[in-house]
């Protein structure tokens, strides 16, 4: 009996020394996932719906503008009033192999336009949603002063994740876009889940909170508050964030078929601008423009 009773607590030892073992080897791969510094971006991983953005988390659906207010600091540290607009068009661009979706945004401050950018997602076939370039004009006192454009397959520059398809608590970091010659070196992990939020547009429960912070930014983090089936609600921050960048959902408009046509004229304005810039022809003009969805389906 006692032959027996010690080989079964051999056995129960051997098994939590696997087991053991097994976790030990599952937690240094996602210490290693957490430190790589960009994500492993194949194009084969897309298909032709990759326009498509239909994460529930953040899904993007041609003529919707979304609307933020709240405040933000300057330069010189003065609370300003802040005010974003996002607008989804109806225009791709192939980048990297992959057809696109483009987005026009504009960013306001003390009711300046401080901001214009093109942004550029695609869906992979799991549901991830990617960031896979952008073009954001900056303005000085109403005057131009910086495009620091990157895409991927540019200058060594690699697309990035803007949303897991499936995000959990405890999953390891991820780069949302790696372009180190322009400085863009953003990271995102899952913060929170499950928590309860009011913003001027409704109060929601089961909000997902996303930290995003940067390598020139060590210690300073923006979070996102995201909703499924409506998407980014509220933005802030913590620990030290120069800006310290408020903003909540104000509105959200659904544009019928002309105010999607001006949406698409004004983003083709700014991309007419983007093939002109000087500083920018290196990277933009490594692209094809952009053309409405209907020419590729």
């Amino acid at each position: 009996m006692k032959s027996l009773n010690h080989l079964i607590i051999k056995f129960l030892h051997r098994i939590l020394a696997a087991f053991v073992l097994i976790s030990l080897c599952v937690s240094i791969s996602w210490a290693q996932e957490e430190v790589k510094k960009y994500e492993d971006f194949d194009p084969a991983n897309f298909d032709a719906n990759s326009t498509n953005i239909t994460n529930s988390w953040f899904n993007l659906k041609p003529g919707t503008r979304s609307v933020y207010a709240g405040t933000t600091l300057d330069d010189n540290g003065v609370m300003q009033q802040h005010r974003v607009v996002i607008n989804v068009t109806s225009l791709t661009k192939k980048i990297a192999g992959v057809n696109t979706l483009a987005t026009w945004d504009l960013d306001y401050s003390a009711g300046e336009l401080v901001e214009a950018e093109l942004a550029f997602y695609a869906q992979d076939k799991k549901g991830n949603v990617w960031r896979m370039g952008e073009y954001p004009e900056e303005y000085e006192n109403g005057e131009f002063a910086d495009a620091p454009a990157w895409f991927c397959g540019v200058q060594e520059a690699i697309a990035g994740i803007s949303m897991l398809a499936n995000p959990w608590e405890g999953t390891p970091s991820y780069s949302q876009g790696w372009a180190p010659k322009v400085n863009f070196t953003d990271r995102g992990e899952v913060d929170k889940m499950g928590e309860t939020i009011c913003v001027p547009m409704g109060c929601y429960e089961n909000v997902l909170v996303i930290s995003e912070t940067s390598e020139d930014e060590p210690g300073a983090f923006q979070l996102k508050y995201w909703v499924e089936g409506v998407g980014n609600v509220q933005v802030g921050f913590k620990g030290g964030d120069a800006t310290q960048e408020i903003l909540r959902l104000v509105d959200i408009y659904k544009l019928g078929a002309e105010g999607l046509k001006w949406m698409n004229s004004e983003a083709l304005k700014l991309e007419a601008l983007a093939y002109s810039r000087r500083g920018s022809k290196k990277v933009y003009g490594q692209t094809p423009p952009c053309i409405p969805l209907t020419e590729i389906r």
